[in-house]
């Protein structure tokens, strides 16, 4: 993804598409507190899903979204390269095969400093903590953990 012109950090939030209100509340708030992301030290943020293209623009649409810049058609294999648990439908309105949330945060070089998975859309980190997060790692020169 490489570095923003506004920040250290580049954010990558795997949401579980257009059928869950959870993710709808989590990336519609991302897309209000871009600005609140690049004063963080967070320059580039995207949001990916398995959804289709037409779906996607669904997601879009619905959920006002304007700032926040929405990727579709991950893969199942570039799904399970990122690391995120996979669901298959239980319910009308769910794709047969979706990707459950996930956050990452990759620092300048590209490197994974930060990473969060689920295997349900509940329980997600807030966005004031992650935002909370970055600030301390780059004011106290935290290094990025989890890789011993």
């Amino acid at each position: 993804m490489g570095t923003g012109a506004d920040g250290r950090f580049s954010l990558v939030v795997f949401f579980r598409g257009l059928h869950c209100p959870i993710c709808r509340k989590q990336v519609a708030e991302i897309d209000k507190r871009i600005e609140d992301l690049k004063a963080a030290g967070i320059g580039r943020v995207v949001a990916v899903s398995m959804e289709t293209a037409e779906r996607s623009a669904q997601v879009v649409d619905q959920w006002r979204l304007g700032s926040l810049p929405v990727a579709y058609g991950l893969d199942e294999e570039a799904a399970r390269a990122w690391g995120l648990n996979l669901s298959r439908a239980i319910k009308d309105g769910e794709p047969d095969l979706f990707n459950e949330p996930g956050i990452f945060i990759l620092d300048e070089d590209e490197t994974l400093f930060w990473s969060s998975t689920a295997t349900m859309p509940f329980g997600r980190s807030s966005l004031d903590d992650v935002i909370a997060g970055v600030r301390y790692a780059q004011e106290h020169d935290y290094p990025a953990r989890g890789a011993a």
